[in-house]
This record gives C-alpha cells, structure tokens and sequence, in this order.
C-alpha cells in the first residue's frame, strides 16, 4: 500500500510540474503551438486584407495610366462632363479661341495604343501624352467613335506599361474598385469606391449606354482614366458623373471593359467602328398600346418611322408595324433592339419577325453599315 501511494504522489507531482512547465512555455511563447486551418476551402485567405490588395493593385496598373493634353478650337459641344479646358487667346478675335483640354488615357498595348474619351480629343489639333514615369509624346488620332465616347490614340515610345482588359460582365455589386486619372490637372490621383450598380442606360450621355455606375471619386479630369479591380485589371473607362446641377455625390460611369475590348479592336482595323445597321425609329410599346393590338405587355416595339433606302425600307418594313423578334430573340424596348442591331456587322443577314393589322410576319433582311446617325 505504501509503495502504491508513493507512486501515485510521484505521478502527482510529475503531472502537475508538466502542466507548470506547458503553462509557462505556451505564455512565453505561443508562437510554438500547432495551428490549425478550421476556414472553408474556398474562403478568403485573410494573409490578402484589404490594406496589401489596394497597393499592389494600384503599383500594377497606374504606371499605365497617362495624362492627355489637347489643343482645339472652342467649341460648346465639346464642354462634357469631365472634361477641363483652360481659354487661350482673345475670344473677340476673328478666328476661335484655342483652348487646352485635359483628360487621361489608359496604355491598354505596349505597341503604345491608348484608350481614352471621344471628348477628350474630339477635334484637337494637338494631342500629347504623358506618363506617370515623366515621358511625353505626340499622340496621333487612331479612329473616335462618338457613340460610345471613345477614342483609340498611338504613340511611339518603347519600354511601355500597359494594363489589361478584365471582364466587365463578371464584375459584382459591391466589388472595391480604385479610380486611376489626372483630375484638375493634378497629375495622376487615385481614389477607391465600389461598384454601386452595372447596366446603366438612359443617362443621355452616348447613343449606347451600358455604364458602370460607381462611387469612386472621379473629377474634371479624370475623362478617359483607368477604373480598375484588385486584380490589377481594366474594368472600365472612366466617363461622366451625375450633374452637379443636383448636388449629387457618389455617382459617377465607366464604360464597360467588354464594350471598350469591341471598340478599340474596329478602331485598329478600321478606324470607325461599322454597326449594322435597319434604317428603323421605333419607339417602346406602352401597355395600352399593346393591349389594342392583342399583345401581350412588354409585347415589342412599335415603328415610329422607316428610313427610305434602307434595308427596313426594302424588306417593306412601315410605320405602324410591331417588331417583336430579332433573330428569335424577343425584343422588349427600343433601345434593346437598336444596340442589337448595331452589334451586329453589315453584311450580315437577319431575321425579323413582327406583326402588322393583327397578322404576323416574318422577314429576312441583310443590314447595311449604320451611318453616323440613324436606326
């Protein structure tokens, strides 16, 4: 019995000398424990916080971004939203006054191709670029495309920064963007917000619309600059905000990246981009408008007008008729149908399917090139 006390005294004293000795050891340094991984697998790694993303990600992409200083003749028409122009000459005099413009631009090739705002260069007489590195050259004028507000310039530099294109159709709501452009003139600036919306349409700013609206502080300036995701990409060209007419903060649009990837590939080839084109004015259907004609609610669109000569006029297409597929895809406002159209490339055959006085149709019809306005 003795010997069977002494032993569990022994064992005691051993124990609890141990649990003295981890207590002291885990205090000192906790460092030396295991740890263990209980996050779901796909779940963010928090080593990627926020405050290492936002640097990396501007330190990828804002060597890209480039100042654009024009001169042009003043003109009202080119006054748009985030532009800035400074008046150069006596305005009583005989020929316009000069203005210089400045807008930004992003290196989407190191060949030295630009993307930047139709307004930023519309009708400028001198175009130079400069880069965050210093370096400034003569810019020439690849193709504008007005209906998208964009622009596509080149310049002749080597050892060129340049940002990829990301896809703006898998940007989510809520996603921490970063504004990159040369606002008031300050050179480059770079400020942070989030995706607050996508799809904008309707703002009266291009003839296509499909902007992201975010709240990232953008200025006068910032035309043409760099929105950018965490990744490092190209998300948007930065464009216009909500007038300040309404004292609005917060809202501002970019033209989508994948709108951006198709509108500079036409400017390179062609110089202009070539839309199809119907020759159509439509107009969307109300719901009792609709429900005159038998149709459901959001049932087409109704011809305003057919352009004479055009491929419409052709097909016999006439006001009063009901568009209500294109290429069997059902088309609910006018808008919808005309941006369908003009995806598509002249030359290429369609089908349009409608109704007139109560009875369907449906006719094939080849589209010709969209000019520099129309339906």
């Amino acid at each position: 019995m003795n010997r069977s006390r002494r032993i569990l005294l022994f064992l005691s004293r051993s124990i609890t000398l141990g649990l003295a000795a981890a207590f002291v050891v885990i205090w000192l340094r906790p460092d030396w424990l295991p740890r263990f991984d209980t996050r779901p697998a796909n779940a963010p790694d928090p080593n990627l916080s926020m405050l290492n993303l936002i640097p990396d990600a501007v330190a990828a992409t804002a060597p890209a971004v480039v100042n654009i200083y024009t001169t042009h003749a003043i003109n009202p028409g080119n006054l748009r939203p985030l532009s800035q122009f400074r008046l150069r000459g006596n305005s009583g005099a005989a020929t316009p006054p000069m203005v210089t413009s400045l807008g930004s631009g992003v290196v989407i090739d190191p060949a030295g191709f630009i993307a930047t705002n139709h307004h930023v260069v519309a009708a400028s007489r001198d175009i130079k670029v400069q880069l965050a590195d210093g370096r400034i050259a003569q810019a020439q004028t690849i193709g504008t495309d007005i209906d998208t507000d964009l622009a596509l310039l080149k310049i002749d530099l080597e050892d060129l920064p340049s940002m990829p294109l990301g896809r703006s159709d898998q940007i989510r709501i809520g996603e921490i963007v970063l504004a990159i452009g040369n606002p008031y003139g300050l050179s480059q600036t770079v400020t942070q917000g989030i995706v607050s919306a996508t799809g904008r349409t309707e703002l009266g700013v291009t003839r296509f619309e499909n902007f992201i609206q975010t709240d990232a502080a953008i200025n006068v300036g910032n035309s043409g600059g760099a929105l950018v995701n965490l990744r490092g990409e190209l998300i948007g060209i930065n464009t216009a905000v909500l007038g300040a007419d309404f004292s609005t903060e917060g809202i501002s649009f970019a033209i989508p990246s994948n709108m951006v990837r198709g509108v500079v590939a036409q400017l390179r080839t062609h110089g202009r981009v070539r839309r199809g084109w119907l020759g159509v004015v439509p107009k969307d259907l109300s719901k009792r408008r609709a429900a005159e004609l038998g149709l459901p609610e959001m049932g087409g669109i109704e011809l305003v007008d057919v352009f004479i000569n055009s491929p419409a006029a052709r097909i016999g297409l006439r006001p009063g008729d009901v568009i209500t597929h294109i290429n069997q895809q059902p088309v609910h406002f006018s808008r919808q149908a005309l941006n369908l159209i003009a995806s598509l490339e002249p030359g290429v055959n369609v089908e349009v399917s409608g109704t007139r006085n109560g009875r369907s149709f449906s006719a094939a019809v080849t589209l010709d090139e969209r000019p520099s306005s129309g339906g």
